[in-house]
């Protein structure tokens, strides 16, 4: 009898190998990338908006993928299986050109995150537990959104790890990532009390 051995889901990286392929000429249609991945689809749909972050693009994209982090944050905390996407956005049409860049250059970091992931603590990637992930999600957006320069690269690093952790189902790594939201938050506060505190001083 010839032994069998589980079979494993994508990994993320082929994943995103493997929609940049499938695309046309004309491109990819953000919703038909999301649907078919049932429970992984809120990972993957972190990794798409976040992947822009570490392409040298013009600023001000922090503002618009800042607001659709915060809309995947909120509909995870209502307990959705899935993402759903406004029609207008399901139908956004990603160029072929565009994602071929931001394959290219957000490749080499994914591809080391995932060496250091599996599934693991499969219940923290799930609900209930994804609650938590969906409240950090929605306050992590928000200071995404916020206009302050140089924070789009850490930022996008942590949302990063959200993605692939929960595409990977290694909730080992998204603790790493709830602690680093909580410390993120943190700096944040600070930094913004010591800004108020040096403006009421010069005005």
């Amino acid at each position: 009898m010839t032994p069998t051995h589980p079979q494993h889901d994508p990994r993320t990286s082929d994943l995103l190998r493997q929609a940049v392929h499938n695309a046309t000429s004309d491109g990819i249609h953000l919703g038909n990338l999301i649907e078919p991945l049932q429970q992984r689809a809120f990972g993957f749909l972190l990794l798409l908006l976040t992947l822009p972050s570490f392409v040298p693009i013009p600023l001000g994209i922090g503002g618009p993928v800042g607001l659709l982090i915060m809309l995947t944050g909120l509909q995870m905390l209502w307990g959705l299986n899935r993402p759903w996407l406004p029609r207008r956005l399901a139908n956004h049409r990603i160029k072929r050109g565009t994602a071929d860049k931001i394959l290219q250059y957000s490749l080499p970091l994914l591809t080391r995150i995932e060496r250091l992931c599996k599934p693991r603590l499969e219940r923290l990637t799930r609900y209930p537990a994804n609650l938590l992930s969906g409240l950090l999600l929605v306050v992590i957006g928000f200071l995404m959104a916020l206009p302050i320069p140089f924070t789009n690269w850490p930022i996008g690093a942590l949302l990063l790890l959200y993605g692939v952790s929960l595409v990977e189902r290694d909730g080992v790594w998204l603790l790493v990532a709830w602690m680093l939201s909580l410390l993120t938050v943190g700096v944040f506060a600070g930094s913004s009390h010591i800004l108020l505190r040096t403006m009421q001083a010069l005005f």
